[in-house]
């Protein structure tokens, strides 16, 4: 009676290699998708921070600040990956843009790549859509 090795031949290593390699190409573009989704987070938090700071100013002065110096904040996001602009007017209001920065991780998010939050007369109003706010 003849031994038997024991092992995989190099025929069964490449089925398992390939049937790796698809179900990883199928995978990845909805893990990057969800990663994706998941850092706007980031720019929504810098936002509500800039919204509970105005409104404190606004207690405080009766008027919304003009720029985020006034507010005790920076022009980045909690994880870095926004850069936050402010824009005040029009009349009692402010505009409020979390923009993606362009060599981080969100460069890449087409859809909402500035994410903004207006302010007008006390109401909020959320852009570019509900859908970037993780809504």
């Amino acid at each position: 009676m003849a031994a038997r090795s024991r092992g995989f031949t190099l025929v069964e290593l490449a089925v398992a290699a390939a049937a790796a390699a698809t179900l990883a190409a199928i995978a990845l573009p909805s893990l990057q998708d969800r990663l994706v989704r998941a850092r706007r987070a980031d720019a929504s938090a810098a936002l509500q921070r800039v919204q509970l700071a105005q409104e404190r100013h606004h207690a405080l002065h009766g008027l919304y600040a003009a720029d985020l110096a006034a507010l005790g904040q920076s022009g980045a996001s909690p994880e870095g990956l926004y850069r936050v602009t402010l824009q005040p007017g029009p009349g009692e209001g402010y505009l409020a843009t979390a923009q993606a920065r362009a060599d981080g991780a969100q460069a890449g998010d087409r859809d909402c790549a500035a994410i903004t939050l207006r302010v007008v007369q006390g109401f909020a109003q959320l852009g570019p859509s509900a859908r970037c706010w993780n809504r």
